[in-house]
């Protein structure tokens, strides 16, 4: 299979027609190597409009959801950005090359292992991958300049606001299928919140424990 040629093709018929236009996304996705993130037996799918599987019944969402995030935070290079769920590495791969600091956070061991053995085998060294609960934020590197949330969430946990830098952003699906958006909510300062509604999907509900409060649109 012709990998790169794959890549091109993702790149022009999957993030481009999606409205993933940054020059700086497109030239992300081209570079970080999706292939290398993807199990062995479904590697020939990297490139698919798929949702690709992962263990314990996880998935990778689609390459078009992950042009949309990473156009919608507008990575800086030193930005400070907590990963919601980790899965396979590859979405904190991404967020890394134009980030100072990523802290991953997956709630399952062996997804969270899968995510450090294919970030130290691509060379990415400003991951850090630990284990746990992160729908409610991480408190131990808060707060955080951008933080992804990687699946869908019922309701915006008050947790997750409360740990943006004032500029900061928060990329976050929320709703239960069939009926989901994704939303970017900026803080411009400690009490005032932006919240914008970018496109309608259906993602696979993130993996964690029930908590309250939660922020109500």
């Amino acid at each position: 299979m012709n990998f790169e040629q794959a890549r091109l093709n993702m790149i022009e018929q999957q993030i481009r027609p999606w409205g993933s236009l940054d020059p700086e996304v497109c030239q992300l996705l081209m570079t970080v190597r999706r292939e290398d993130y993807v199990p062995p037996v479904v590697r020939a799918l990297a490139f698919a409009d798929i949702e690709i599987p992962l263990p314990n019944g996880q998935v990778m969402l689609k390459p078009n959801i992950e042009g949309r995030i990473l156009q919608a935070v507008g990575l800086l290079h030193v930005d400070s950005v907590l990963v919601v769920g980790a899965g396979s590495g590859y979405l904190a791969a991404l967020l890394s090359a134009n980030a100072g600091q990523v802290y991953a956070i997956e709630i399952d061991q062996v997804l969270a292992q899968l995510a450090r053995d294919n970030l130290a085998r691509n060379g990415v060294t400003n991951v850090s991958v630990e284990e746990g609960d992160s729908s409610q934020g991480w408190y131990t590197q808060a707060p955080y300049d951008v933080i992804v949330v990687s699946g869908g969430l019922p309701e915006l946990p008050e947790g997750l606001l409360l740990q943006l830098k004032p500029d900061g952003r928060l990329f976050v699906f929320v709703g239960t299928p069939p009926v989901m958006k994704a939303y970017i909510i900026s803080r411009s300062d400690k009490k005032s919140l932006e919240q914008l509604c970018l496109f309608e999907t259906v993602v696979p509900m993130l993996r964690h424990i029930p908590h309250v409060p939660a922020f109500s649109f």
